[in-house]
Order: C-alpha cells, then sequence, then structure tokens
C-alpha cells in the first residue's frame, strides 16, 4: 500500500512539471525594447541638431536651420520686407522663415529653402552629411514597411509610413480623427509647412503638413523631388515641384 501511494505521488510530481514546462514553453515571448542609436551634428552655425539611425541611415531628426553654407558663406535671406517677385522669381539659392517668423517659426521648425541652396557647390549640409536622394528616402521609406513598388510611385504611397516619420501626436501635428502619429523610427517630422514657387505662404500652416526636399532634379529642368506629409493622411507623398518651393531639408549622413 504504501509503495503503491509512493507510486502515485511521484506520477502526480511528473504530470505538474509536465504541466508548468508547457505553459513556460507556450508562453508569448515579448519583442525585445527597441534601442535607438542617437547623436548630434553641427552646422556651420553652430545650432546642434539630434540625430538618429534608421536601418542603416543616420538621419538628422530636426530640420536644417543653418543660414551659412559650410565654408561660413551666408546664404541669402529673402527679408519680410523684400517684394513677392524676389522669391518667385530667385535662381541662387535662398531662405525664408514661415510667417516671417510672427510666430517664432524658426525655434520650431527650423528654416524654408529653394532647391538652388541644395544644389550650391557652397554644401548646406554639415561637413560628414548631404541633402538625401531621392533613393535614399526611398530606402527610410522601405526600412519603414513600404513596398519597393510603392516607394517608386508617386502621389500617396504606402500605408502607415508617415505616422512613424511624425513626431508623436500631439507634438508638432495637428489631431485628425484617429490618425495618430507615434514617431516610431525617431525622425520626429514636424508640421512645418512650406513657401509656395509664387511665394505664397502653404495653407493651412504649420502644425498640418510637412514638405521636404531631395537632392534629385527631375527631367523637367526646374523640377525636383520632394516628400510631403499631411496630419490628415498616414502615408507618405512623393512628387516633384518647381524649384522656387521654400520647403524643410534634412540631411543624411555620408
Amino acid at each position: 500500500m504504501r509503495k503503491s501511494k509512493d507510486r502515485l505521488f511521484s506520477y502526480s510530481l511528473l504530470i505538474m512539471l509536465f504541466v508548468v514546462t508547457i505553459s513556460v514553453s507556450c508562453k508569448k515571448k515579448e519583442p525585445a525594447p527597441t534601442v535607438q542609436e542617437t547623436g548630434t551634428v553641427t552646422d556651420a552655425d553652430n545650432n546642434t541638431y539630434k540625430t538618429v539611425k534608421i536601418g542603416n541611415q543616420w538621419w538628422m531628426a530636426e530640420n536644417l536651420k543653418t543660414t551659412k553654407f559650410r565654408n561660413g558663406r551666408s546664404i541669402n535671406h529673402i527679408l519680410p520686407s523684400d517684394p513677392d517677385t524676389t522669391w518667385a522669381n530667385s535662381k541662387k539659392g535662398s531662405y525664408c522663415i514661415f510667417g516671417n517668423n510672427t510666430n517664432g517659426e524658426f525655434d520650431k521648425f527650423g528654416v524654408l529653402y529653394n532647391w538652388y541652396v541644395v544644389n550650391d557647390t557652397n554644401n548646406i549640409a554639415p561637413a560628414g552629411w548631404h541633402v538625401p536622394s531621392d533613393d535614399e528616402w526611398k530606402t527610410l521609406e522601405i526600412y519603414l514597411g513600404m513596398s519597393q513598388t510603392d516607394a517608386n510611385k508617386v502621389n500617396w504611397r504606402g500605408t502607415d509610413e508617415a505616422n512613424k516619420l511624425k513626431a508623436a501626436s500631439p507634438l508638432g501635428w495637428t489631431i485628425y480623427g484617429s490618425i495618430w502619429s507615434t514617431n516610431e523610427s525617431g525622425f520626429t517630422a514636424l508640421g512645418s509647412c512650406c513657401r509656395l514657387f509664387d511665394a505664397t505662404w502653404g495653407n493651412p500652416g504649420t502644425l498640418s503638413t510637412g514638405f521636404w526636399w531631395t537632392s534629385t532634379q527631375h527631367p523637367a529642368n526646374d523640377f525636383a523631388w520632394y516628400r510631403y506629409l499631411d496630419y490628415k493622411n498616414t502615408n507618405v507623398f512623393r512628387y516633384n515641384g518647381s524649384k522656387n518651393y521654400g520647403m524643410s531639408i534634412r540631411c543624411v549622413k555620408d
């Protein structure tokens, strides 16, 4: 009788250990937290920007706001007192500040540049960095989940890549319905808007739209490729625009 009880106890103990083992092995494994590599870079004006590694690329995590080229030469500043035709007709690398900086846009959103700045041999990017090409933007978008097929398209492409690029809501973007930006990438895109080719300011303005130049010209010589994010959309707009638009710039590491 004693041996039977001992045998029964041993069987019960084995069954309990088996159940515990199965429970542990079947437990859902939580993904390891993503640790982003970050750093800084300084421009010719001694502005220091946060940087972040996204995939195999290092990106600035803030909009460029230098008023000087890498070699120290001043970039042409089109002032509030200048007539609109000065901006509209300029073929020289120039910058302006959205709304003429009436609400502190310089500190919040950086500077808007025409594309002639991008192509200037004096070089606007900090040493060791450059203005990203259209293909380098595609690399970023594909890393965030966009297909190669979508990346090569124009207009709105992808699914939720814009949410991963935008500064986490409600910072920097107007809230719209259930669209909620996450900044999963660390890119921290802000709604810095733009200046149109005829010198008018973009509408509805900051916190609603953001535009960024690429370094790639379109075959139509007066146009270049850019990216556009909108508070109403979760995906990314790719198109080409007049080189006299004023857009933000992010730089990528060489």
